[in-house]
């Protein structure tokens, strides 16, 4: 089924999601501060607004793809948002996704918060991810319309928490590659042929370790740490070595210290006999 759809934000994120629209059949018109990025999508049958509240006002779905939360904010200012759904596919932290969704409904609209996790390229294809949450009413009217970006998966009412598991993907990322980083810079120090060492051995066993988290997950909701494997104590004894091995070889070990402080920490606390997902409680503020 063809829908009007406007896509506020036409960076390299936007104009896929723009094109993804347009390949699948809607009816799509773009706005973006910078009239020119409109072009390409233009001449594929996109119809371009000279302002943001004509294209808001041109769909009842409206994607926002912007620099940031405070840009969502500015953009919408003056639009008239009665009747329509806003999805905010823009990164956001969980208080900004709270706010942006009571300024759209306390002008009469319907709120989605979105968290990509994909990058553009991937957008359309099967391995694309888009998490909603917010209006459970918006979403089941546009699912389907939604899928042509990708992969939609609704996460609940909370507009933030989208947002949050988005960041939490991104967290998880970012720790692959902080671990990357350093065991690439130590295999790089001994001239180690770096691919061998990725595809040939590292990349298989971060596979057969992720397979564990599942289970660390259900320690950590149970707060049973106890483990028949590795305990924080040999854990602390083999991140000292590694650290020690590192300045041996000429590597800063950098991305490994605050692992090494946590591990320290929790030890301190009378806790050597736990496994590795008891880290979890050291990451609660106090």
């Amino acid at each position: 089924m063809s829908e009007n759809i406007s896509v506020l934000g036409l960076g390299l994120m936007g104009t896929a999601l723009a094109k993804s629209l347009l390949a699948a059949g809607h009816q799509v018109t773009v706005w973006n501060r910078t009239p020119a990025k409109a072009d390409p999508l233009v001449a594929e049958g996109a119809k371009q607004a000279a302002t943001p509240a004509a294209a808001v006002a041109a769909s009842e779905l409206v994607i926002a793809c912007l620099l940031d939360s405070r840009s969502v904010t500015a953009t919408l200012e003056g639009a008239e948002l009665r009747g329509r759904v806003i999805a905010n596919l823009t990164t956001s932290r969980p208080v900004e996704a709270r706010e942006i969704a009571a300024l759209v409904t306390e002008r009469g609209g319907d709120h989605l918060a979105g968290g990509i996790m994909a990058i553009p390229q991937m957008i359309a294809t099967p391995g694309a991810l888009i998490l909603y949450s917010g209006s459970k009413a918006a979403y089941d009217r546009y699912e389907q319309a939604l899928s042509a970006m990708a992969r939609p998966q609704y996460t609940g009412a909370d507009p933030a928490m989208a947002p949050l598991l988005d960041l939490a993907m991104l967290t998880g990322m970012y720790g692959q590659m902080a671990g990357f980083l350093e065991a690439a810079a130590l295999v790089r120090s001994a001239g180690y042929p770096l691919r061998d060492f990725t595809s040939g051995l590292l990349v298989p066993w971060l596979n057969a370790m992720a397979a564990q988290q599942p289970a660390w997950a259900e320690k950590m909701e149970s707060g049973d740490h106890g483990t028949d494997v590795s305990n924080l104590e040999i854990n602390r004894s083999g991140v000292a070595n590694l650290v020690r091995a590192f300045h041996e070889q000429g590597v800063r070990p950098d991305l490994l210290l605050p692992m090494q402080e946590i591990l320290e920490r929790r030890v301190a606390r009378g806790l050597a006999h736990e496994g590795l997902s008891g880290l979890v409680e050291e990451l609660v503020s106090d």
